[in-house]
């Protein structure tokens, strides 16, 4: 048996082995790899945090203009349907003052039924539908029923008698239910 001081020896003398010199003489190395690593990951590191700052940010602006133009256009939304009804309100201004200027009634009922027929063509225009309800059956999606009323005869019985107030649909969608008297 080798004496503890050859087996050192031998191990210290071959390049191959992996004794307590050739260790410590590749740490060194080791050691700038991993350094040169971890400064690589440090570095993606900090430019993915960059991008997600800067996507972040733009997200935001992207949020807050998408906010500011609904904000706008709620502002805005109902211009069209006030634009259409200028021309209307310029022949009332215009029928009132005809009114006091003139004796003739009938001149002055066709000026109102003139004006009442465009602003239901305009209204027509955008959307707006009158709903039908004398005769019709009572249908508490569409109708406000304000009084009951003997029915004069058994089919009336659950019907609409008589409108108090129309009912209006705005593209096929109730905006305003219809005040009713149902027969019972």
């Amino acid at each position: 048996m080798k004496r503890k001081e050859e087996l050192n020896a031998d191990i210290n003398s071959n390049p191959n082995s992996e004794g307590p010199e050739t260790v410590h003489e590749s740490l060194p190395d080791a050691t700038v790899e991993i350094n040169d690593q971890v400064a690589k990951l440090e570095g993606e590191l900090t430019e993915s945090k960059d991008k997600y700052l800067r996507m972040y940010s733009e997200f935001e602006n992207y949020k807050k203009r998408v906010s500011k133009e609904r904000m706008e256009q709620s502002r805005f939304a109902g211009s069209d349907m006030l634009l259409s009804f200028l021309p209307v309100i310029d022949d009332l201004e215009r029928a009132s003052k005809s009114v006091e200027d003139s004796n003739d009634s009938n001149a002055v009922k066709d000026g109102l039924k003139l004006i009442y027929s465009k602003i239901k063509s305009i209204a027509e225009s955008k959307g707006l539908k009158e709903m039908i309800s004398v005769n019709s059956l009572f249908d508490p999606e569409l109708h406000d029923a304000i009084a009951n009323t003997k029915a004069l005869t058994d089919d009336m019985k659950g019907k609409v008698v008589e409108e108090i107030e129309k009912g209006y649909y705005l593209n096929e969608r109730v905006i305003r239910h219809a005040k009713v008297i149902v027969g019972n």
